[in-house]
C-alpha cells in the first residue's frame, strides 16, 4: 500500500519547516547526527582511555568490535519495530534509552566494564535505519535517493565532527573544572548522553510517522496494513536474495566507514607521529566529507534512475564501490602525511557516495516491508565493520589491514550486478517516477502562473492609480 502526499521536492522546500516532510527530514538527520556523535564520541579519546585503563592492542581491537557488533542485531530488530509502531516512537525510545549507556561509560574502571558499556552504546547505531525509513516514506521516487543520502550523510557527519570536537570538549573540561584526564573523558561522555536524551524528546513532539499522520491513525482508517501483518511481511522480505546482496554491499562501504571512524585517530597517532588533537582533526576530515559526499551518491543514483531506471541505480553503485576499493588500497600505501591526507579524503568521497547509492536502491526492493529491508541492509554495514575489526586485533600491521580491506571491497563491487528487478517493476517504478516529475512540474507551473497573476494585478493597480491622478 503506497503512502500518499510524499514531497516531490527537497532543495526547493528546504527551509519550509511548516511542511511535515521537510520538518521530519531535518529532525531525522539531526537525530542521526546526535546519535552518531554519541556512538563514536569515545573513539578520539581512546588514546587517553588506552593509557588510563592500560589496554593492550588486542583489547583495543575488542572495543572496536564491540562498538559495532550489537548494532547488527539492533538494526534487525529496529527494522521490524519501525514497520510496527512507526518511526516517530521508534526514534524517541531509541535515543531516550540509548542515552543511559552513553553517559554510563563514565563509570567504567576496567577493560571489562568499558567493553560492556561500549557494547551497549552500539544500540543507538540502529538510528540509521529509522532515519532512512522516515525519509523514504516522506519523499517521492524522483527525490527519495537524494533525501535518503542527505539525511544519512549529514547524520554520519557526526562521526567526523566528534573526532574534531570531543578532544576540544575534553580539553575544555580540564581547563574549566581543573580535573584529571581520567575524569575529563568521563564528564565529556555524560554531557553527550544528556544531549541525545533531549533530542529523543524533541523527536516525539516535532515529527509524525507519515505525510498524512501517525501510523495509529492511518491503520484506524485502513490506510496501512494491521500490526499483525508486519511480522509476516518482515520474514518474506528476508527471503529476497537481493536484500542479502545489499547486506554485503553495505558492509563493504558503511562497514568500512565505521571501521575508519574507530581507527583513524589511533592510526595517524601511531603511524605518523602526530599529537591527540592533530590525529583527531585528520580523522575528522574523513567523516566531514559526509556534508556532501553521501548526498552526491543519492543525487547521481536518482539521475541514473531517471535515465536507465532501477538498473541505472545499481550500475552507479558498482562505479562508486569500485572506486572506494581502489582508493583504499592506494591510501594504505601512503607513508608520508601530506600524501596520506588527500588520499584519505578521496577514499572517503567514494565510500560515502557508495552508501548514498546503496540507499537510493533500498526503497525499491520491497515497499510493503521497507523497515525490514532498511534494517537488514543497515545491519550489513555493522557486520562488515565487525569482520574488519577482527583484522585490527591481529598481528598484521594496520596499513596492511587497510590494503586487504581494499581488495575485498573491489571484489564486492561486482555483487551489484546481482541486484536485478523484473520488467514489471521497472515499468511500475518508471510510471511513478514520471508521475512525481509531472507533479513537480505542475507545482512549478502553478507558482509561475501565480507570480504572473500577481504581476498583472500590480500593473493593473498602478495603471488605475495613475489614471485617477491624471
Amino acid at each position: 500500500m503506497e503512502l500518499q502526499n510524499k514531497s516531490t521536492r527537497l532543495w526547493g522546500n528546504f527551509f519550509k519547516v511548516n511542511m511535515v516532510q521537510i520538518r521530519t527530514f531535518h529532525m531525522s538527520w539531526f537525530a542521526f547526527f546526535a546519535a552518531f556523535f554519541a556512538w563514536f564520541g569515545i573513539a578520539p579519546l581512546m588514546i587517553i582511555v588506552r593509557e588510563e585503563l592500560q589496554l593492550t592492542k588486542s583489547q583495543v581491537g575488542w572495543t572496536i568490535i564491540a562498538s559495532v557488533a550489537v548494532t547488527v542485531f539492533a538494526r534487525f530488530f529496529i527494522g521490524w519495530l519501525v514497520d510496527r509502531i512507526g518511526p516517530r516512537l521508534s526514534y524517541t525510545y531509541l535515543l531516550v534509552f540509548g542515552a543511559f549507556p552513553v553517559a554510563g561509560i563514565g563509570l567504567a574502571d576496567s577493560f571489562e566494564s568499558f567493553l560492556f558499556f561500549r557494547l551497549l552504546i552500539g544500540i543507538i547505531g540502529a538510528s540509521f535505519v529509522i532515519t532512512q525509513y522516515h525519509t523514504s516514506v516522506m519523499f517521492a521516487p524522483n527525490v527519495v535517493g537524494t533525501a535518503n543520502a542527505t539525511s544519512a550523510g549529514w547524520g554520519n557527519l557526526g562521526g567526523g565532527v566528534t573526532q574534531l570536537v570531543m578532544p576540544l570538549i575534553f580539553s575544555g573540561v580540564i581547563i574549566l573544572f581543573g580535573v584529571t584526564d581520567a575524569a575529563a573523558w568521563r564528564i565529556s561522555m555524560v554531557a553527550v548522553g544528556v544531549v541525545i536524551f533531549l533530542v529523543g524528546i524533541a523527536y516525539y513532539f516535532l515529527t509524525q510517522d507519515a505525510p498524512d499522520g501517525n501510523y495509529k491513525e492511518l491503520r484506524a482508517k485502513g490506510l496501512l496494513p494491521k500490526k499483525d501483518k508486519v511480522t509476516g511481511a518482515y520474514f518474506k522480505a528476508m527471503q529476497d536474495y537481493r536484500v542479502w546482496v545489499l547486506f554485503l554491499i553495505y558492509g563493504a562501504c558503511f562497514g568500512i566507514e565505521l571501521t575508519v571512524n574507530n581507527t583513524a585517530a589511533l592510526y595517524f597517532f601511531d603511524y605518523f607521529d602526530v599529537n591527540l588533537v592533530t590525529a583527531g582533526a585528520i580523522a575528522a576530515s574523513f567523516g566531514l566529507m559526509n556534508i556532501f559526499a553521501r548526498t552526491l551518491g543519492g543525487i547521481f543514483g536518482d539521475n541514473f534512475g531517471s535515465i536507465w531506471g532501477l538498473k541505472g541505480r545499481t550500475f552507479w553503485l558498482f562505479i562508486v564501490l569500485m572506486g572506494e576499493g581502489i582508493a583504499l588500497m592506494i591510501f594504505s600505501q601512503m607513508n608520508v602525511l601530506f600524501l596520506a591526507i588527500p588520499m584519505l579524503i578521496v577514499f572517503s568521497l567514494f565510500t560515502q557516495m557508495a552508501e548514498g547509492a546503496t540507499y537510493s536502491v533500498v526503497p525499491f526492493i520491497n515497499k510493503k516491508a521497507l523497515g525490514a529491508v532498511a534494517g537488514v541492509v543497515g545491519a550489513g554495514g555493522n557486520a562488515g565493520a565487525v569482520a574488519a575489526g577482527f583484522l585490527f586485533k591481529g598481528a598484521m600491521e594496520w596499513n596492511d589491514v587497510f590494503f586487504t580491506i581494499g581488495v575485498v571491497v573491489t571484489i564486492a563491487s561486482f555483487l551489484t550486478f546481482f541486484v536485478r528487478f523484473s520488467p514489471e517493476q521497472e515499468a511500475e517504478e518508471k510510471a511513478l517516477f514520471e508521475k512525481a516529475n509531472m507533479d513537480l512540474l505542475q507545482i512549478r507551473a502553478d507558482r509561475a502562473n501565480d507570480a504572473l497573476a500577481n504581476s498583472a494585478q500590480v500593473v493593473a493597480d498602478y495603471n488605475a492609480t495613475h489614471e485617477q491622478k491624471v
